[in-house]
């Protein structure tokens, strides 16, 4: 006789309990083959370690968590007294080296020349010829090995955040990103390529053309697809006020990236130290040759170079010292010439990217409107159409506000284009 449907619902209402069997299969869920086994020994290990501290008798006091009545300030504040301050100097010598008993000769600035021994908590190998020490104060044992001298401003230089342009972003220089991806990521990703030739990468470019051509931009993608270390500088940095400065930053700054495993150094706006040497009878300009020829020096100079690759960019490429542009220092002189209609087009579509834009506009034809334009103008076209289209409050950008701006643009502004000037000094 089938059960009436009252009695199977008092059965869920009132389900059967649970026996242990049915507790121990649950509790089995979810456990790995070793989990009980795992856990035993973690709680034979704890009581282990509980016994073996009951046994040496470590008190709260030892491990420094004892109560403030406890504490003794006094001695405290004595044994801080006594670590006394240490004297920078530099090791200039090393007498019998690998031996047991090697001294040290160390000049400290403006007292003396010491020769001295190591300190308790300095091994021999820690110290070389030329570095910087800290040095007690009363027997000037060495106590500690310190990093080279390296001015702050240098290591400002640096570039820790990667910019956010990539190549895609640079419109209308194919053939130079090309040139430059052959003098940046190929000798770092393909090394054995040139061992196998017998020849050595190239090591330096040039970066040259009239302002707003995307000579900074692109170096700026070099920065973001590179892992080496990116130091960029910019001409003007490196003039300083007092003689041998701004050398002195040169030196300091080809350190720094020699001690990176590679490291690409990028001289923005370089015609503000590298112009050709003249004499102009007050000798105003001297301290910025110096500096000019401390990096034609470090360029190519007795010391190798080692795996720096320099980028150089300038607009005025003619007052160029002949020294810089010799091969060796710089290897590739790549100019960024005017984009042409097809480039034009490519920088209007990168522009109008993330801009809110109607359908079907004809980039074409808005690049055929923009002659010897740079890509500059090109991105100020882009953000005047987009004024004008905040100034009449619609939310996207027409056809006839990109044609507004490039009347605007191009034809008003035309007489505060540098590319002419640029064409006839060049």
């Amino acid at each position: 006789m089938a059960p009436e449907p009252e009695d199977e619902i008092k059965d869920e209402k009132n389900p059967r309990p649970l026996d242990e069997d049915d507790i121990a299969l649950l509790k089995t869920y979810g456990l790995g083959p070793y989990s009980t086994s795992i856990k035993n020994v973690e709680k034979e290990i704890k009581e282990m370690a509980k016994k073996v501290n009951d046994l040496c008798g470590i008190k709260e006091s030892d491990t420094g968590l004892a109560a403030p009545s406890q504490w003794d300030l006094v001695s405290d504040k004595q044994m801080m007294q006594e670590e006394q301050p240490l004297q920078v100097a530099r090791c200039t010598k090393i007498i019998n080296p690998n031996t047991e008993d090697a001294k040290y000769v160390i000049n400290v600035k403006q007292i003396a020349k010491f020769v001295v021994g190591l300190g308790d908590k300095v091994s021999p190998t820690d110290i070389e010829e030329g570095m910087r020490v800290g040095v007690d104060r009363n027997k000037y044992q060495i106590q500690i090995p310190l990093p080279p001298k390296i001015d702050p401003s240098v290591t400002m230089m640096t570039v820790e955040e990667k910019p956010d342009v990539t190549y895609n972003d640079v419109g209308g220089c194919k053939e130079q990103i090309e040139k430059m991806r052959e003098v940046v990521e190929l000798p770092m990703l393909h090394p054995e390529k040139f061992v196998k030739l017998g020849i050595d990468p190239p090591k330096g470019v040039l970066c040259y053309g009239p302002p707003g051509t995307g000579k900074t931009l692109l170096a700026r993608a070099v920065a973001n697809r590179t892992d080496a270390c990116f130091i960029r500088v910019i001409g003007s940095e490196l003039v300083q006020k007092y003689v041998g400065e701004g050398a002195r930053m040169v030196r300091e700054l080809f350190q720094m990236a020699r001690s990176k495993k590679a490291c690409i150094v990028f001289f923005d706006e370089v015609d503000a130290i590298g112009g050709a040497r003249f004499d102009d009878g007050v000798g105003g300009d001297n301290e910025v040759q110096r500096t000019m020829l401390e990096i034609v020096n470090q360029l190519d100079g007795f010391d190798a170079r080692g795996n720096i690759k320099v980028l150089m960019a300038t607009n005025r490429p003619d007052t160029l010292d002949p020294a810089l542009l010799r091969p060796g220092r710089l290897d590739r002189k790549v100019e960024f010439g005017l984009p042409d209609l097809e480039s034009r087009t490519q920088i209007f579509k990168i522009h109008t990217r993330t801009m809110n834009c109607e359908r079907d506009i004809r980039f074409e034809l808005l690049a055929r409107l923009c002659p010897n334009s740079t890509g500059a103008d090109i991105r100020s076209v882009c953000t005047e159409a987009g004024m004008y289209a905040i100034r009449a409050r619609r939310k996207t950008v027409t056809e006839k506000d990109f044609l507004d701006a490039v009347n605007k643009v191009i034809k008003g502004y035309q007489k505060f284009s540098a590319t002419p000037k640029y064409m006839v000094y060049n």
